[in-house]
């Protein structure tokens, strides 16, 4: 039990106002150091986090950093076996690899990547090669991306006497980028229906959905930029229900949107719990419970977990307070694990969720650069 600590300490901060909304803290352990590193690999941030039908889990981190400071490539794919041993590295050197976001695996245990960096996104068979490539990394000359974008290049060639037009706000968002098919612009995740169609969430700047069918084949893309039914600010997560609904965390408007097979909204959900005013803010970031929109505000989705079965529910972890929720399909809230923090049991930015069932999940964080795999205890 060295290796364990309960976490029901931690969350006892948030009693008095879960109590009055009948929301259980759930009671876990957090497994100290579940993953064995080899002496020479590292992690970094952990952006993405996944476990196959074997129990490997697989961690696609901002480690083996290459470059300047700024602008430097991060990202390293790394499998572990059941015991947490390691078992490799995948895909080391990649062409691809910019700046890791999300790992996930299929019904068929293919390994997909979605890289932020390169706007790529890859899917690797179950031996490790790349099978099957999406997007395409900017060339080396990086033209027309940033940081060239008008407004970069206006103010230099202004620095430099040249005289130009004094535009403003113009930004890789501003004005809003035409959407391209089979084209991504910071791509952040990656989930599957059952009839084998593949769903993207593409992200950062064209913050709308994509779907390729099971020959992957570019079939449709859904959404723009704005707060209104179908559009998304920061689509950070997707998972896919047993019903084929797509499930969009739709984080820069703090909620869940949820589409069927087309692309036609449905309904939507918030996750509103009850923050104590008098917790300190997390390690890193200005998250605070004054915060009603936007990605540091209380409930909105930074990550998003559906466990498998008929009978799934959702795990959706939060910037600030830095919890996550364990809820039902329908948006209501079941419980709660954890505070933000930097000691076990306590979580620095969850940016990635595996769930392989409801009683064992593992977290991937940024702000701690660690993986946490979490037991609960009914």
């Amino acid at each position: 039990m060295k290796n364990l600590i309960f976490a029901l300490g931690l969350l006892g901060w948030i009693a008095p106002p879960l109590a009055a909304q009948s929301i259980p803290e759930l009671p876990f352990e957090s497994i100290a150091d579940p993953l064995q590193l080899p002496e020479d690999i590292h992690f970094g941030e952990i952006a993405g986090i996944a476990v196959n039908s074997k129990e490997h889990v697989f961690v696609f981190s901002r480690g083996n950093s290459v470059g300047p400071a700024y602008m430097a490539s991060a990202a390293q794919l790394l499998e572990f076996d059941a015991s947490g041993n390691f078992v490799r590295e995948i895909g080391k050197n990649l062409h691809a690899w910019s700046y890791a976001h999300a790992v996930r695996v299929d019904p068929q245990d293919n390994i997909w990547v979605v890289d932020k960096g390169s706007n790529m996104i890859l899917r690797f068979n179950p031996t490790g090669r790349v099978d099957w490539v999406f997007g395409r990394k900017a060339e080396a000359s990086h033209l027309a991306v940033p940081p060239d974008y008008v407004t970069v290049m206006a103010r230099m060639l202004r620095t430099m006497g040249v005289e130009m037009d004094n535009q403003q706000n113009l930004n890789p968002r501003s004005p809003l980028p035409v959407h391209r098919d089979n084209e991504f612009n910071q791509p952040t995740d990656v989930a599957w229906d059952s009839e084998g169609n593949t769903y993207f969430s593409d992200g950062y700047i064209n913050s709308r959905v994509g779907k390729v069918n099971a020959r992957g084949e570019w079939v449709a893309s859904w959404g723009s930029l704005g707060s209104g039914p179908g559009q998304f600010d920061t689509p950070h997560g997707i998972a896919v229900s047993p019903d084929n609904e797509i499930y969009v965390a739709d984080r820069g408007n703090r909620r869940i949107q949820i589409f069927d097979q087309s692309g036609n909204y449905l309904r939507e959900f918030t996750v509103d719990v009850p923050v104590d005013h008098s917790r300190p803010h997390p390690p890193y970031g200005p998250g605070g419970p004054e915060i009603t929109q936007g990605t540091m505000a209380p409930g909105a989705p930074d990550a998003m977990c559906m466990t498998p079965g008929p009978n799934p529910v959702l795990f959706i972890g939060d910037l600030y307070p830095g919890s996550i929720y364990k809820v039902n399909l329908e948006g209501e809230v079941l419980g709660v694990y954890g505070v933000a923090g930097r000691n076990l049991g306590e979580f620095g930015w969850i940016h990635a969720i595996a769930c392989p069932s409801e009683d064992e999940i593992w977290i991937g964080e940024l702000t701690t650069w660690r993986v946490q795999k979490l037991v609960t205890r009914r």
